[in-house]
C-alpha cells in the first residue's frame, strides 16, 4: 500500500511539473517572435554622441575575376559607407578590401553591417543587393555548401538542383523567404530580413506546417533530372582479343641460319652477299631521295586559280550559221537607207497609172 501511495505521489508531482514546463517554453517562443508591423527605430549619433573608444577593423579576399566589376562599383561603397563614417579601401595588388571605423563613427554595429557588405561584394552579389544590408531590419547569412558532400559529381548535382532549370527552385526560394539568393562556387549568401532568413533554412519545416500539404508526396517541387551513370570505367582504344586455349606450344621462330638455308643465300660467297646487301641499301637510299625530292617540288607548284567569271552555257546554235536569218538582216539594212526602194513596194493603184501615162504622152 505504501509503495502504491509513493508511485501515485510522484505522478502526481510530475504532472504538476509539466504545466509549468510549457507555459515557460511559451513565453520564450514570445519573447523570440517580433510582432507584426513594429520596427526598430533608428539608431543616431544622440544615441552615442561620444562616439567609439577604440579603431576596429575587418579585411576579406576576393577573386580575380571580380576585379573588374568592384573597380565600377568601389565609389558607390565609398558613398555609401561615408554615411555611416566607415573608411573602405581598395587593394587591388593583394586582392583584398578593408573597412575600418573612423573618429566620427557613432553606430557600434555599423562596422560589422560594413564587414558583411565586403563579403557579399565578394561572393558575387550585385552592389545593388549587397547594400541593403546596411538597413537595419535586413542581415545576411553566407552558408558553406562545399563541405556538405564528400563526392564532387554528387555536390555539383544537388547545386544544380538547388537552383533549378533555368533557375525556376531559387526564384520559388526568394519568392517563399522574401530573400535574395545567391549560389556561388561553394557558397549560398543569402540577404534579406530575419524571418526569411530563418525561413530560407527551414523550408521542410514550413511545408510540413501546411495541413493540405503535409500527406502529401513534395517530389512534384522539386525539378526532375535524368539519371546518367558518371562512374563508368574507360574502354581502352585497342581491346586484345583472347585467342583460343590449345594444350600445344606454339611452334619455334625460324632462326638466320634456317632462313638463309631455305632461300639459298647460306651457300654464296660472302662478296656475293655483300653485293646484295649493298643493293638493298641504294635501292632503299633511292626511294627516300625521290620522296624527300617530291615533297620539295610541292612548293614550287603554284596553286590552282578560281575562274574570275563563271562560263556560260553556250547557245545550242552559237557553232551553226543561220544564213536565212543574215539575209534578212541586211534586207533591213538597205531599207533604212535613204533614197531606197523598198524591199516588197505595195502595188500600184489605177490612178497612179493613169497620171504615169499622161506625163509620157505629153513628153512626147
Amino acid at each position: 500500500m505504501a509503495a502504491s501511495t509513493n508511485a501515485d505521489g510522484v505522478s502526481g508531482a510530475q504532472t504538476a511539473k509539466s504545466p509549468k514546463k510549457t507555459k515557460i517554453q511559451v513565453e520564450e517562443s514570445e519573447l523570440l517572435t517580433v510582432p507584426d508591423g513594429w520596427k526598430e527605430p533608428a539608431f543616431t549619433r544622440d544615441d552615442n554622441p561620444r562616439g567609439l573608444l577604440e579603431e576596429s577593423s575587418f579585411a576579406t579576399l576576393f577573386p580575380k575575376y571580380r576585379e573588374a566589376y568592384l573597380k565600377e562599383c568601389w565609389p558607390l561603397v565609398e558613398k555609401a559607407l561615408g554615411e555611416a563614417h566607415i573608411k573602405v579601401s581598395l587593394d587591388l595588388i593583394e586582392g583584398s578590401m578593408t573597412v575600418s571605423t573612423t573618429k566620427k563613427t557613432f553606430d557600434p554595429y555599423a562596422i560589422v553591417k560594413a564587414r558583411d557588405l565586403i563579403k557579399l561584394l565578394a561572393r558575387s552579389v550585385p552592389f545593388e543587393q549587397a547594400v541593403r544590408i546596411l538597413q537595419d531590419d535586413i542581415a545576411c547569412d553566407i552558408i558553406k555548401i562545399g563541405t556538405m558532400v564528400r563526392n564532387r559529381e554528387r555536390f555539383v548535382k544537388r547545386r544544380h538542383r538547388l537552383i533549378g532549370p533555368k533557375g525556376s527552385t531559387l526564384k520559388a526560394l526568394e519568392l517563399l523567404t522574401n530573400c535574395y539568393v545567391m549560389v556561388q562556387g561553394n557558397t549560398v549568401s543569402a540577404l534579406g530580413p530575419y524571418s526569411g532568413l530563418k525561413e530560407t533554412l527551414m523550408i521542410k519545416q514550413e511545408l510540413s506546417k501546411d495541413p493540405d500539404l503535409r500527406t502529401q508526396n513534395w517530389e512534384r517541387f522539386l525539378p526532375k533530372f535524368r539519371h546518367k551513370n558518371l562512374s563508368k570505367r574507360k574502354e581502352p582504344k585497342k581491346m586484345s582479343v583472347k585467342k583460343e586455349y590449345t594444350p600445344f606450344p606454339p611452334p619455334q621462330p625460324e632462326s638466320k641460319v634456317d632462313q638463309e638455308l631455305a632461300s639459298g643465300e647460306f651457300f654464296l660467297r660472302e662478296s656475293v652477299k655483300r653485293r646484295k646487301k649493298m643493293e638493298e641499301i641504294k635501292v632503299k637510299q633511292a626511294e627516300a631521295l625521290s620522296k624527300k625530292q617530291e615533297e620539295r617540288n610541292k612548293a614550287f607548284i603554284p596553286p590552282k586559280e578560281k575562274p574570275l567569271m563563271k562560263k556560260t552555257a553556250k547557245d545550242p546554235t552559237e557553232g551553226k550559221l543561220d544564213i536565212e536569218a543574215i539575209k534578212d538582216k541586211v534586207k533591213k539594212a538597205k531599207t533604212k537607207k535613204l533614197g531606197a526602194p523598198p524591199v516588197n513596194p505595195s502595188p500600184p493603184t489605177s490612178s497612179t497609172t493613169n497620171k504615169k501615162k499622161k506625163k509620157t504622152k505629153g513628153k512626147g
